[in-house]
This record gives C-alpha cells, sequence and structure tokens, in this order.
C-alpha cells in the first residue's frame, strides 16, 4: 500500500500548476490591459452628407447618375424641364426690345421740344423786334402829327401797328412758356421709360438664372448615396433629390462611458478595429472631445426634473481622426461599426 502512494504520479499537480500559472498569467494581462486603456465598441466611421436640392420646379427631364456612383464636382447629375421657362425668358427679352423702343421715341419727342422751343424763341425775339420797330415809328408819328407833317390817321394806324405787334410778342412769349413746360414731362417720361428698361433687363437676367437651376450639377466629389428621384417626376425647390457622401474626409465618433472621459485627452492615439474588417487594424488620433453628452443633443432630451428619473451612465462622443485614411479608403464606409481603444500611456 505505501509502495503504491509512493509511485503516484505528480503529473496532476503540475498540470493544476501549470493552469494557475497561465490562468493568472492571462488574468494579469487583462488586467494591466484594463487598467492602461479606455475602451468603447460604441463607435462609427462618419462622412459628410452633402445634400442635393433643386431651386426650380418643375418636371424631371432626365437624370444622369445612377446609385452609389462616383461623381466629380460640377458633374451635371439631372436636368429639369426648362421649355416653359425658355420661353418666358423670350418673352421678356422681347420686352426689353419694346422698352428700348420706348426710351429712342422719348428722346426723340425730348429733342423735337427742345428744336421747337429754339423756334419758338427766335418768334419771341422777332416779335419784340417788330414790336420795338412800331413803338418807334409811333413816337415818330406823333412827333409829325404835331408838326402837322402826318395826319391824325397815319398816327392812328402806327399805333394800332405796334399794339397788334405787342399782342403777337406777348402771344410767342405765352407758346414758348408753354413749350417749355412741356420739357419736365417728357424728361419725366424718358426717366419712366429708362427705368423700365433697366427692370425688364434684371427679370430677363433673373429668368437666365433661373433658367441655369434646370441643371444640377454636383456641389462636391464623391459617391452618390440615397436617391430618390427618377425622370418624369414633379419636384419643388429645396426637395431633397440625392446625397453625396464625401469620401474624401472620414473620421471616427466613439460614445464613451462618462466614468471613461477623465482619462481621455485630444491628441491621445487610439487603435480601431472595423466589425466588418476584423483582420485590418487602423490608428487613430483624438481631435475633440464633446462639452455634452450625446443625450442632451438628441431631438428630446430626457427631463430628470419630471419626477421618474432613472439614473443612466451617459455616453460623450469623441471625435478621432483616422491617421492614413487614404490607404483605407476603399474599405471606409460612413455607418461602420468600430471598436476603440485608447492608450493611457
Amino acid at each position: 500500500m505505501s509502495t503504491q502512494q509512493k509511485s503516484k504520479s505528480p503529473l496532476p499537480k503540475i498540470i493544476l500548476a501549470v493552469i494557475v500559472l497561465v490562468g493568472g498569467f492571462f488574468g494579469y494581462k487583462k488586467y494591466h490591459y484594463a487598467t492602461t486603456h479606455e475602451d468603447t465598441d460604441n463607435a462609427q466611421i462618419e462622412a459628410y452628407f452633402i445634400p442635393v436640392l433643386p431651386r426650380m420646379t418643375g418636371f424631371v427631364k432626365q437624370v444622369y447618375v445612377n446609385d452609389y456612383d462616383q461623381v466629380k464636382k460640377g458633374q451635371l447629375l439631372l436636368e429639369i424641364d426648362s421649355d416653359e421657362a425658355a420661353l418666358a425668358l423670350e418673352e421678356m427679352q422681347v420686352d426689353v426690345e419694346q422698352a428700348q423702343s420706348d426710351i429712342e421715341s422719348a428722346r426723340a419727342n425730348l429733342t423735337n421740344l427742345k428744336k421747337s422751343i429754339e423756334a419758338q424763341r427766335s418768334s419771341v425775339t422777332s416779335a419784340e423786334l417788330m414790336l420795338n420797330k412800331y413803338n418807334r415809328d409811333v413816337n415818330r408819328n406823333a412827333a409829325l402829327e404835331l408838326a402837322k407833317a402826318i395826319t391824325r390817321q397815319q398816327l392812328i394806324d402806327s399805333q394800332d401797328l405796334a399794339e397788334q405787334a405787342a399782342v403777337k410778342f406777348q402771344g410767342a412769349k405765352a407758346e414758348l412758356s408753354s413749350t417749355q413746360s412741356k420739357i419736365g414731362i417728357l424728361q419725366a417720361a424718358l426717366h419712366k421709360a429708362e427705368v423700365a428698361l433697366k427692370l425688364k433687363k434684371i427679370k430677363v437676367e433673373q429668368q437666365k438664372l433661373k433658367l441655369s437651376y434646370s441643371k444640377i450639377y454636383a456641389p462636391a466629389d464623391g459617391k452618390i448615396g440615397k436617391k430618390s428621384v427618377e425622370p418624369g417626376q414633379f419636384i419643388q425647390v429645396s426637395q431633397p433629390l440625392m446625397t453625396i457622401i464625401d469620401d474624401s474626409r472620414y473620421w471616427i465618433v466613439a460614445n464613451y462611458k462618462e466614468t471613461q472621459v477623465k482619462s481621455l485627452k485630444v491628441g491621445m492615439n487610439s487603435e480601431i478595429k472595423m466589425d466588418a474588417y476584423p483582420n485590418v487594424n487602423l490608428k487613430g488620433r483624438i481631435l475633440s472631445i464633446s462639452e455634452s453628452t450625446g443625450a442632451k443633443t438628441t431631438l428630446l432630451p430626457p427631463d430628470n426634473s419630471s419626477g421618474n428619473f432613472v439614473k443612466v451612465t451617459q455616453r460623450i462622443p469623441v471625435k478621432i481622426e483616422i491617421l492614413e485614411a487614404n490607404k483605407y479608403k476603399d474599405i471606409l464606409r460612413a455607418g461602420l461599426s468600430l471598436e476603440v481603444s485608447t492608450p493611457l500611456k
């Protein structure tokens, strides 16, 4: 019996010791990692989503892109039927020509009036000269009549001619004054025609601008995301037609627990794993830390004063730059889930 006890193998103790050592090693490693890293699996890739919005109402004539197409800035995306707007532009251009004719007519009337005024001034001068002549004749004839060199009737005739000349002079002056008063009216009419022309030219430019809205171009480089427009569809101003995902800039928003944020600082490096590509390891750097929790920026933030408060650990968004993002551009997609680990030392 004692011989059997002496010959008992120590293998179980060795195995137990190895298990304890291995377990202790991995336990220490996990503990050390947990105390030197802040991890979260609540993280996603983000990108800029640029909406494509129309600036005119109408029927879609043609769509030149498909879902998820790569597009360049300035590339034609779709075209809105603009036949009616083109006809309206032609009508406005005809109105501009008519307004120009009105200005020419107003200028011609003003020129004619100025020439009439010059002619009437000459008539006034001529009437004044005649009046002066007849007045001199009256004075001379009066002296001759006193000297009995002429008859009384000759004096009266000269006085009649002087009175007629006075009437003609006053009439010429009145006619000149009346004509001069029309200058202001014609100048106002010319100014009104010029303003009308300017206004119609502005409307033409507005219509041309509106007509240019019939073609919608890509506002930036990227890929077409959600597209909700087809040929023949009637669209309104500012109606979302599609989105362009700016694939030149990607970043990560990691939502850390509020108990973790105290250890995070701007500029810290991060280790990133993608759920979609588990064998790809990305590197990142913390760019900024939000000044509020994610819950506070929701459409309906929680109101803790309502009486039914339940304490929940809050999440704080942390923006992380993806280092060497261009190397992984083909696999980066907005919305992909990630695991982010930030070493604290």
